[in-house]
């Protein structure tokens, strides 16, 4: 399962960048995942009704993954792991990798250096 991050979806929709041509395999795959975090993210960045018709039909095409009890506790012990190492993850971002790790899903995003930091959670390659 692929879960694809905020930002691979922001690819998708400009037509540029990585996501641009990633998303639309996963999608055809049947393999591409969210989280109802970065479902907030998109819809929080909305502008128009147009453009809420268009995230909500990418959203359409999706499993979105929510956060239950388990994946706010997965969230939880990340976030005081990492902190207590002296790194600092947000809460959006802790958020989203206990449900991916919840769910033993393999997150797509370009924001490797912020979420490599993370144990236990795998990452996916941007090789088609």
């Amino acid at each position: 399962m692929i879960v694809a991050d905020t930002d691979v979806l922001i690819d998708f929709l400009s037509g540029r960048g990585p996501g641009a041509k990633r998303v639309p395999l996963e999608v055809r795959r049947g393999q591409l995942h969210t989280t109802v975090v970065n479902q907030f993210e998109l819809l929080a960045g909305v502008r128009s009704p147009k453009q809420e018709a268009i995230i909500r039909s990418l959203l359409g095409a999706m499993t979105t993954l929510s956060l239950d009890a388990s994946a706010a506790d997965q969230a939880a012990r990340i976030r005081r792991d990492m902190e207590r190492q002296g790194q600092s993850i947000g809460m959006g971002d802790s958020l989203i990798a206990g449900i991916v790790i919840l769910h033993e899903g393999t997150l797509l995003t370009r924001n490797r250096r912020h979420f490599d930091r993370v144990p236990g959670l795998k990452l996916a390659e941007w090789q088609d």
